[in-house]
């Protein structure tokens, strides 16, 4: 928890001194869940992906959580339309591809602190409406509902929340519950916007089982010029190089903002004390350069040191020795 605030990962957290006193005791599972709509994570995926590497690093066991099931229905936190139909096929394609992404980061196997990956599609497909109903609707009351912001600012400007969509919150909830349960899981992770989700699984599973469960939260990162993370002038900074070329991706991270470059540095370049203290020196002397090592550090820990040698080397050539033009 020390090293995960120290990387500026932590926002909120709904108990953070006993969640201390646990993982510093033992070992536990948390889980980060992603839905199916690509067939890549993109850099606004980042953080989650660096703190299921940051959990494994500390023999903690990461669930990722794959969306088949909420895939269909859709979030609707930040979301100012009704997500788009996905087929069965489109979603078993995506979560491939989601898998790959992950895979360049964390470790997937069978051991204590390995990954595993799981889909809600399981056990969502086969849960009986009127029985969920039953057994689970009780514990939601639609007041608190309606305060959640991924309810409220929909409501609030006026735009439609299909029944459907509603519905989002209780499965995520449920989802918690059947992986503390099943796993032994017993902290969820998400962006910011996500507390309202992750709280009411906390809820669900202290009202129905009485276990300890936790919930924590990263803060919503933008640029310094308040652009969203993981968007550039050409689209999604996807991770999987099918979608997006080494190249592009060092490009994308030597074109932060200055103002940056200390942050991106924290998040994802895992620098040890020396190298950080280093680097702030950099940053003070030679922004320029305190860049390409950020740009390179990153494509490095994304698809390895010969790919982010090869970029590194081909925009030399290109925006320095005017020897090359890249296309």
């Amino acid at each position: 928890i020390e090293e995960f605030k120290k990387r500026g990962y932590f926002y909120q957290c709904t108990d953070l001194t006993t969640l201390e006193q646990k993982t510093t005791r033992g070992k536990i599972a948390a889980y980060i869940g992603f839905d199916c709509t690509a067939e890549s994570l993109h850099v606004g995926n980042l953080m989650q992906i660096m703190i299921l590497r940051l959990l494994q690093k500390y023999g903690h066991k990461p669930i990722v959580l794959v969306g088949g099931g909420t895939t269909k229905i859709g979030d609707p936190t930040g979301k100012e339309e009704l997500r788009k139909y996905l087929s069965d096929e489109d979603i078993s394609r995506n979560m491939a591809g989601i898998k790959k992404s992950l895979s360049k980061f964390i470790k997937f196997g069978d051991g204590p602190s390995d990954a595993v990956m799981v889909n809600n599609a399981d056990w969502l497909d086969n849960l009986g409406y009127i029985e969920f109903l039953r057994k689970y609707g009780r514990n939601f009351s639609i007041n608190r509902m309606l305060t959640m912001d991924s309810v409220k600012t929909r409501l609030e400007r006026e735009q439609s929340l299909t029944f459907l969509e509603f519905n989002y919150m209780l499965l995520q909830a449920y989802d918690f519950y059947y992986l503390n349960k099943t796993y032994n899981c017993s902290l969820q992770l998400g962006g910011s916007d996500q507390w309202g989700n992750i709280v009411t699984g906390v809820e669900l599973i202290r009202k129905m089982s009485k276990n300890e469960s936790f919930g924590l939260t990263t803060p919503l990162l933008t640029t310094s010029s308040g652009a969203k993370m993981g968007k550039s002038v050409s689209g999604a900074v996807w991770i999987n190089e099918e979608h997006l070329s080494p190249y592009d991706y060092y490009q994308y991270w030597r074109n932060t903002e200055d103002a940056d470059v200390g942050k991106f540095a924290k998040l994802y370049c895992e620098f040890s004390q020396s190298e950080e203290k280093e680097f702030e020196t950099l940053i003070s002397k030679n922004i320029n350069e305190a860049k390409k090592k950020l740009a390179y550090r990153v494509t490095e820990l994304c698809h390895g040191k010969e790919k982010a040698q090869e970029a590194f080397d081909t925009a030399i050539k290109v925006f320095e020795q005017k020897t090359v033009s890249h296309n």
